[in-house]
């Protein structure tokens, strides 16, 4: 029994090493990818993610395309206010590629609607160390130090924004309120921060 186990080991093994050898490795990998391709054009996100994950653990090559599954089935639990799982898919997806300063904006958007200021803030603050010219990104985390009260981080946002576009509305109503006024934003001020769904992964 302990000779055929030891056979049925060293028979795997030997195939292992040779499947390798003949790159049947990619090729299982190339097999993964393009089932979730097949997947994603379905709107499979489920079995998108699932086959680019094992396509990527088998081959690291195949990564960007488990970042842009990821990225879309976020998306879709958005759509369907499935916030906690849309907030694992972008965490997910930063985790390959830490760097991108639009998944940041949106976990942070996800970050909002549970009402995580201070994780929204990390991810914004995070975003324009990226990319330290988007306004959008100064007036979001200007409005987060608004709420949580911090005026003096708030100013220095807006009037980040008003050095950069001197003639932004939405800063110009900022710095109005802030001088002078209470520490929390009246109803209607909050800016509009961009819906993932409606930005395409990689967009600028």
């Amino acid at each position: 029994m302990m000779k055929r186990f030891s056979l049925s080991l060293m028979t795997a093994l030997t195939l292992s090493a040779a499947q390798f050898a003949n790159g049947q490795a990619t090729a299982e990998s190339t097999n993964l990818a393009r089932q979730g391709t097949e997947a994603a054009k379905a709107q499979d996100w489920n079995k998108a993610v699932d086959s680019f994950r094992k396509a990527t653990q088998i081959d690291r090559k195949n990564a960007p395309n488990l970042f842009a599954a990821l990225q879309q089935r976020a998306f879709a639990y958005v759509s369907q206010q499935k916030f906690q799982e849309a907030l694992a898919d972008f965490s997910e997806a930063l985790q390959i590629n830490p760097k991108d300063a639009h998944i940041h904006e949106r976990r942070a958007y996800v970050e909002m609607k549970l009402n995580d200021f201070d994780k929204a803030l990390a991810d914004y603050s995070e975003a324009i160390k990226l990319n330290p010219n988007e306004i959008r990104y100064y007036l979001l985390r200007s409005y987060i130090y608004e709420v949580k009260g911090d005026l003096k981080n708030a100013m220095a946002d807006t009037d980040k924004v008003l050095n950069m576009d001197p003639e932004n509305a939405e800063a110009q109503g900022r710095k109005a309120r802030l001088q002078g006024r209470p520490s929390t934003p009246p109803p209607g001020t909050t800016p509009t921060p961009v819906p993932p769904s409606q930005r395409k992964p990689g967009a600028t």
